[in-house]
């Protein structure tokens, strides 16, 4: 009982998991701004997305529309990790490996979907590559942490929904 009293709190490894939530919505703005806001305010969009234009493909609007409704569901979810970390709301380990597994998954979707519009481009470009890898081995390091940590169980516990009102949901009264 001491010791898992000892292990909640948001101390030891999680002040890294700390430092990454914090700074993944910033790192969003600061990246995907100044990607995507351009392209609607410089005429890119038609260039890319008219019929008969030289950059024209048909999959160009679905690909940047696509990127940018993930990204900013990604944006919004790391806000919501933010409350749920701090909080220490029981859903925190859940929703943060869902948000790792799924950026793991999405970049090397988005890579494929890229190489469809513009096939003389290599899929895992050094940027592409470079994001993918760094997914990777924060899955890789992360994601077994948030399972296997004896502080992850000991912290993340508030809002849980209580036994007998789990029992009453599940019987019906």
């Amino acid at each position: 009982m001491s010791e898992n009293k000892d292990l909640k709190g948001l101390g030891g490894w999680l002040i890294l998991v700390a430092i990454g939530v914090i700074a993944t919505p910033i790192m969003l703005l600061v990246t995907y701004v100044p990607l995507y806001v351009p392209i609607f305010q410089d005429g890119t969009w038609d260039v890319l997305t008219t019929p008969g234009s030289g950059a024209y493909h048909p999959l160009w609007g679905p690909l940047l529309v696509g990127e940018i409704v993930f990204n900013t569901i990604l944006f919004f979810a790391s806000l919501c990790l933010i409350y749920l970390f701090f909080s220490k709301h029981y859903l925190f380990p859940r929703v943060y490996i869902a948000i790792v597994a799924t950026s793991l998954v999405f970049i090397p979707l988005d890579a494929w979907l890229v190489t469809i519009v513009l096939p003389s481009e290599p899929m895992f470009d050094p940027v592409t590559m470079k994001e993918f890898l760094r997914s990777l081995i924060a899955a890789l390091i992360w994601i077994p942490y948030m399972l296997v940590s004896k502080r992850v169980k000991a912290t993340f516990v508030e809002k849980r929904p209580s036994e007998s009102v789990s029992r009453v949901a599940e019987y019906g009264g």
